[in-house]
């Protein structure tokens, strides 16, 4: 099913969460909404779901104004950051819960509510927990509980709000290759909300990078990432050196005196002996030869930090040591913008 949001807007009191918002998710697309806490993002999700009404502005799921729709009637999964199970059901109960409270005339017999759980507990991997309660799992194990609840009503989309926030580094990174297998296998429209730039990079389709309840930039994670549009989508998306570069003069550009030019860590190449006129002195303070690449911060002369990622090989062949003096020089850039 396709989203449309077309113009929507949300004011809390004096506060305004969202300003003019307007976005199309494809169907079976995962799209990632992405921005820092207090972006909108989930105040966008809610009024998708129908849980919060928009102020002005229209939602359509497959060209039908969603306003039409109460919640219950929208088709929509949600699947919140704290999983939400009922802490006195059995993971059973947990995951039959929408299909018994349906009306008597769309509810399915005991028998196919049983299937439709075993079904569904495979799906996630977790076909021996039936029995179990909630607090007798892990919190991976949790998420994808909630996530099989809410297949359960067989939603045609699918919404997530951080749900991998609360679980530590390993187990959010295997769940959200589980994730993007997962929704290869169903193809269910989702939206997911994150403020996890590696998350977003690493499993959707498609991002939108929110701030300050507007839309900054929307592509695919290669566009966001390698072709910023704002300076703070720049910011958001990884690590990131500034240099400081004269621009030519001629009358029609006499007032600007020079450029800002962003280059990411893994862009600047490392040598002992200047390369260029853009080549910049400076001197190693500190360097993490752990991990594939090597991550090196570099002291200009005038104090600033620069941060670099090289090969395993390139550190072992320049045989960098502490208070080594080296030359910085960009390979590429990722953004610039002039100075007036």
């Amino acid at each position: 099913m396709s989203i449309e949001v077309n113009n929507v807007t949300k004011i809390f009191g004096s506060f305004k969460a969202l300003e003019n918002i307007s976005l199309k998710v494809d169907d079976g697309e995962l799209l990632a909404l992405l921005g820092p806490s207090g972006s909108g993002k989930t105040t966008l999700l809610r009024i998708i779901a129908g849980l919060e009404a928009p102020d002005a502005g229209k939602i359509s799921f497959h060209g039908e104004d969603a306003r039409k729709k109460q919640t219950k009637d929208r088709n929509v999964g949600f699947v919140f950051q704290h999983y939400a199970l009922f802490r006195h059901m059995t993971v059973f109960e947990n995951i039959a819960f929408g299909l018994k409270v349906k009306p008597k005339e769309t509810r399915p017999s005991e028998k196919r509510i049983k299937e439709k759980v075993a079904e569904l507990l495979k799906l996630v991997q977790l076909e021996w927990v039936a029995s179990r309660y909630p607090s007798q799992l892990s919190g991976g194990q949790r998420q994808r509980i909630a996530l099989a609840r809410a297949l359960a009503i067989e939603p045609r989309v699918l919404l997530l709000d951080e749900p991998f926030g609360s679980l530590d580094a390993q187990v959010r990174k295997e769940l959200r290759q589980w994730l993007r297998r997962f929704h290869d296998e169903l193809h269910i429209t989702t939206l997911f909300v994150t403020h996890d730039q590696e998350e977003a990079l690493e499993v959707a389709d498609k991002i939108i990078v929110m701030n300050k309840g507007k839309i900054e930039q929307i592509g695919t994670p290669e566009d966001v990432y390698h072709n910023p549009a704002s300076v703070f989508v720049l910011n958001f998306l990884g690590n990131v050196n500034i240099f400081h570069a004269r621009a030519d003069e001629d009358n029609s550009t006499a007032e600007i005196k020079a450029k800002k030019i962003y280059v990411r860590p893994h862009q600047l190449t490392v040598t002992r002996t200047a390369l260029s006129n853009a080549s910049v002195k400076a001197t190693i303070s500190f360097a993490n030869p752990a991990g594939s690449l090597v991550k090196i911060d570099a002291t200009g002369v005038d104090g600033k930090i620069f941060q670099v990622e090289i090969s395993q090989e390139e550190y072992q062949s320049l045989k960098l040591t502490k208070n080594d003096e080296v030359f910085l020089t960009p390979k590429s850039i990722t953004y610039s913008e002039y100075e007036i």
